[in-house]
């Protein structure tokens, strides 16, 4: 049984640890086991922390043995990105340049994961500068998506949601500002979850410069996991306060019971550019939900093309101010072509043009807002197609621009600071594919729950051996 540990859910791996059932040891040597078997072919895992993981496993088993109380993730092994400060090791983020830039202390989200008793096993990969939906850097190398396929793991969360995919760990930390942890958990075949803003604390020490307008408002941590209710556990442990982020929101997890039965909408089709697999797949999912008693309708949530274009305008020219200066001065080359299809796609706005957007943004967010008023939920594609062929965004603009459109029911949501929840539906040919959920701001509840039924309703695709 102790060598397939690395299969169980953060849930039970926790109940089981607590209750001395088994021991952190035993998970965390099954897990640094798979680590070992299948990272070399995926190479989602590039900071393996096998010394420091053992070690502070025993301390969890000896927490255990002495009755002190046990965190909601005692003794559970859990993956962190390479772009968060991990004290004592690189905060790289795939740029060569930072292959020597040792975090003094930890980030508030990994500091947060300790609390809660997790185990961290290893650092997993990003694209550099973490700005691509494809996960490959001149530092680290490329990581492989386990379905195989020449599939893109996603990005820039791609390490964490193969390393998930793949048995190596029960947790994975990844971050969204435009879908880095949706777009990878639908690559992969797991869940993701984008918090709202302010949810999860966020502040890397090592930083020279505090983060852009844009980053600060759509910018989030969270987690990855295998299944809804591992999201649950793992979002309650990120999100637990730390001063050193100004604007944590102390929000209430709980709310009073909503009127039944909930309504939800679902856009099967909100662009024409969307496949027959992703139609089938929100239809899929609104079905799940009827069979639970929620009220569905088809409705495709206000303006969203808007909102995905305005999520271009204000990041693309928010990061002209600097952001592409340092990517052309110290990313490779891939990270140059990628950030350059970007300004290619996004047409340039002057300061007051940038200003202006603000207003339009106050404007989506309030009709969504109406809409939420009247639907608990709205489901909607994650991407308009399967998951991308490794490397598309480094082919000619046409290519770029038919991608990013692709992208659209991704990015409407960070703009406009509501939750959102990747959840996986089954296969299409062997490849992942699943649906976005999203609630109003702070209902990361209504995701959760309209989630976990259309999961109830799929396949289980993960843990997987990587295929070729």
């Amino acid at each position: 049984m102790t060598n397939e540990l690395w299969r169980w859910s953060a849930a039970d791996l926790a109940q089981a640890i607590t209750h001395g059932a088994v021991s952190s040891e035993d998970a965390t040597r099954s897990v640094l086991d798979r680590i070992e078997a299948v990272n070399p072919r995926i190479n989602a895992v590039v900071d393996v922390m096998a010394d420091e993981a053992l070690q502070a496993a025993r301390q969890a088993d000896a927490a255990q043995r002495s009755g002190k109380a046990c965190g909601p993730l005692h003794g559970v092994p859990v993956t962190v990105k390479v772009n968060v400060d991990t004290k004592g090791r690189a905060t790289t983020n795939g740029v060569v340049a930072f292959r020597d830039l040792i975090a003094k202390e930890d980030s508030p989200v990994v500091a947060n994961l300790r609390k809660a008793g997790a185990i961290i096993v290893g650092r997993t990969n990003t694209p550099a500068f973490s700005h691509r939906w494809f996960t490959d850097n001149e530092l680290h190398g490329a990581t492989r998506n386990p379905w195989g396929k020449g599939l893109t793991p996603g990005g820039s969360s791609g390490g964490a949601a193969a390393a998930l995919a793949a048995g190596m760990g029960a947790i994975a930390h990844g971050n969204d500002y435009g879908g880095s942890i949706r777009y990878p958990a639908y690559a992969c075949g797991v869940a993701g979850l984008r918090p709202t803003p302010g949810r999860v604390p966020a502040f890397n020490p090592s930083a020279t410069a505090e983060r852009p307008i844009t980053a600060q408002l759509m910018s989030v941590q969270g987690p990855l996991a295998r299944t809804v209710a591992d999201l649950r556990v793992a979002f309650a442990a990120m999100a637990v306060g730390d001063a050193r982020d100004p604007n944590w929101v102390p929000a209430a997890f709980a709310h009073a019971a909503s009127s039944r039965p909930l309504r939800a909408a679902i856009a099967p089709v909100p662009f024409d550019d969307v496949v027959p697999e992703v139609r089938a797949a929100v239809e899929q999912a609104g079905r799940a939900l009827a069979s639970a008693g929620y009220l569905v309708e088809h409705v495709a949530p206000p303006r969203l093309g808007e909102a995905a274009e305005l999520w271009h305008r204000m990041v693309v020219n928010d990061e002209r101010r600097g952001f592409v200066a340092t990517v052309r001065a110290l990313g490779d080359a891939a990270a140059r072509r990628n950030v350059e299809g970007h300004l290619g796609y996004v047409p340039a706005i002057d300061a007051d043009g940038l200003l202006d957007t603000f207003g339009s943004r106050l404007a989506l967010m309030r009709a969504w807002s109406l809409f939420f008023a009247e639907y608990a939920v709205a489901i909607v594609p994650v991407s308009h197609v399967l998951p991308f062929p490794d490397g598309l965004d480094l082919q000619d603009q046409p290519v770029i621009d038919r991608m990013m459109a692709a992208q659209h029911c991704l990015l409407a949501t960070p703009v406009l600071g509501y939750p959102s929840v990747s959840v996986p539906t089954g296969l299409a040919d062997g490849t992942p594919v699943g649906v976005q959920v999203i609630s109003g701001r702070f209902r990361e509840d209504l995701c959760l729950d309209a989630a976990e039924i259309v999961e109830a309703h799929s396949p289980r695709l993960t843990p997987i051996d990587p295929r070729d």
